[in-house]
């Protein structure tokens, strides 16, 4: 059966969830609280106002691939004129489905949205996993990004 391609609704939301906080953790990140609740609202509010999209890799019943991209807006400057910019996020395949194009397919897809929305840049912070994908993709380092957690 091939893999079919379809836009995240309602209905996959807790599936997506589960996937997410998932992915995190074999990103090795910490689980300080519990993710779920805060993710629902987000998800929940961000899909209603159009500034998240999502496409899912099905094969059968079972979602085998995610991506997400939010949409966000800063002043213009000049490498995105418009202001408008795509953070990627969500990006995850299931190992079993690895290496086969879904991730770029996904990847494409969400890209596309970000155009469409009138982002004039995407931006990731990729996993070690993930950079072939996205330097393969036309994403390039941009090593000025710095980070203060509050």
């Amino acid at each position: 059966m091939p893999i079919e391609y379809k836009r995240l609704t309602e209905k996959e939301l807790n599936i997506f969830i589960n996937m997410r906080i998932n992915q995190l953790r074999e990103e090795g990140a910490k689980e300080e609280i519990d993710l779920f609740p805060v993710l629902k609202e987000y998800y929940t509010h961000h899909m209603k106002d159009g500034t998240f999209v999502s496409w899912l890799a099905f094969d059968g019943e079972n979602i085998v691939g995610t991506s997400g991209m939010s949409f966000v807006e800063k002043p213009p400057y000049f490498g995105c004129p418009s202001g408008k910019i795509g953070l990627l996020s969500s990006m995850f395949t299931n190992p079993d489905y690895r290496r086969k194009g879904i991730a770029k397919e996904l990847l494409s897809r969400v890209v596309n949205d970000a155009r469409e929305y009138g982002c004039g840049t995407v931006q990731i912070t990729a996993s070690d996993m993930g950079v072939k994908l996205y330097t393969d993709f036309g994403f390039v380092h941009n090593d000025n990004f710095m980070q203060y957690k509050i």
